[in-house]
């Protein structure tokens, strides 16, 4: 394999992760940020990024002299990098399209710098027909602009980047997109090539589609509850369908994250702009927003006995704050709104998340009293809700815990505790989709 001189523009969970990993496969990488203190930490090998096996890539690219970090995107493009990947935030701008403005900046800056025969890589998620407007803007005949857009799952990014499914890698040109996908070749996977449009489609596609399936079976679970099925059963009876496969088939409080609520937006607004009606799109994120508020009613009829009863200074223990389990990030956290809603009804919430600490600062937080004690957390409570599907909570000294709250009722939104357990201890267990467990003698 030829050792390629790479630059990568950004270093959150996308651009360290590419940097990293593809220092590991042999290139020689540079990695850019615009935050000073970051560079200095990562030069130094310290990853704030809550991510297996991260820390310990970044730390064996450095030693080997194969990984660096510099200040500014126009620094790394000063080493002539015949490869430069951006990896910036494209976050959901006005009405749900995705803001380019980073994107465009880094651009506009490294333009005259960029040496001839450079390929221009959009890794991070943007809309279809940002690989034509980046070649506008660079407005260089002698710079490829490829799209290959990222697959990694957060907590298992790095896992996920050396084990991929595909790589898929669009371009006007050819030899650019053959060179791109060269990268990745010691990984041995499934690769396509194809134009620019399609791979940026692709992504958009593979998240919407995961999306649907999510609410699909939210809904389902909800069906379970009102015919006394078990969704549990339900879905392992369609996860051994090949045509359906295993994944994505459990049941939560919602889906949410960095990815999955911006890419479904910027889907609608794609399908907008082409005069096309994506009915199924706009159902998938309207049941997800049911979702949280069915969250709610549970924690209501389990705490008031009624549906809309009052939860107004009610105490709550909230186990588990960020959006998914094995990460630190609290964007568009499922768990975030469904506390942001039980907040709005008046209740008084303490939240644990083994991720988190006292002293973490989020603007979602504003609502939440964090602990850094789950049994501290459940003290008075008057139900403690699961939100997070960390394996951590199934190990708590679920007793203790029965001892510490005001009344021994845990709603489980993502199914994750053994009914029978919780029963044990003293706990009233609500589940999702599921009936509740029988008495024992």
């Amino acid at each position: 394999m030829f050792v390629r001189r790479i630059a990568v523009i950004g270093t959150g969970y996308v651009g360290l992760t590419t940097g990293a990993c593809l220092a590991s496969l042999g290139h020689d990488v540079i990695c850019a940020d615009v935050d000073a203190d970051k560079v200095a930490r990562l030069t130094r090998g310290e990853v704030d990024i809550l991510e297996p096996g991260l820390a310990d890539l970044v730390a064996e690219g450095i030693a080997a002299g194969r990984l660096t970090f510099v200040l500014g995107a126009a620094s790394a493009v000063r080493h002539e990098p015949e490869v430069m990947f951006l990896c910036v935030p494209t976050p959901m701008g006005v009405g749900g399209v995705a803001d380019l403005s980073i994107v465009e900046s880094v651009i506009e800056e490294v333009r005259e710098l960029l040496p001839a025969d450079c390929v221009v890589v959009n890794k991070s998620t943007v809309p279809v027909g940002t690989a034509d407007r980046t070649e506008e803007l660079l407005d260089r005949a002698d710079v490829a602009v490829v799209s290959n857009p990222e697959f990694l799952r957060e907590g298992s990014a790095v896992y996920d980047f050396l084990n991929p499914d595909r790589i898929v890698v669009g371009g006007s040109k050819q030899d650019a997109a053959e060179r791109v996908a060269a990268l990745y070749a010691k990984l041995g996977a499934p690769t396509v090539l194809t134009d620019a449009p399609s791979a940026e489609l692709v992504k958009y596609a593979a998240n919407c589609f995961l999306a649907m399936k999510l609410s699909y079976v939210n809904a389902v679970a909800e069906l379970c509850d009102r015919l006394g099925a078990n969704i549990t059963d339900v879905t392992e009876g369609m996860g051994y369908d090949k045509r359906i496969g295993q994944a994505f088939l459990q049941p939560g409080p919602g889906w949410g994250g960095s990815c999955l609520p911006k890419d479904t937006s910027a889907m609608l607004q794609l399908a907008d702009a082409a005069d096309f009606e994506f009915r199924l799109i706009r159902a998938t994120i309207e049941t997800n927003t049911r979702q949280r508020q069915r969250m709610v009613e549970k924690v209501r009829l389990a705490v008031t006995g009624k549906r809309n009863g009052s939860l107004s200074r009610r105490r709550l223990a909230l186990f588990g704050l960020t959006f998914k389990a094995g990460t630190d990030d609290l964007r568009d956290s499922p768990a975030l709104a469904v506390a942001a809603l039980l907040r709005q009804a008046g209740a008084d919430l303490v939240g644990y998340d083994p991720a988190l600490r006292q002293d973490t600062q989020h603007p979602d937080l504003s609502s939440v009293t964090v602990s850094d004690d789950p049994y501290q957390a459940a003290k008075d409570a008057e139900a403690v809700i699961v939100l997070t599907e960390w394996p951590e909570f199934r190990s708590l000294d679920w007793q203790r815990l029965a001892e510490s709250v005001r009344n021994p009722i845990v709603v489980d939104t993502r199914n994750l505790l053994d009914p029978a357990v919780a029963r044990r201890a003293g706990f009233e267990w609500i589940g999702l989709g599921k009936p509740l467990p029988a008495p024992t003698a």
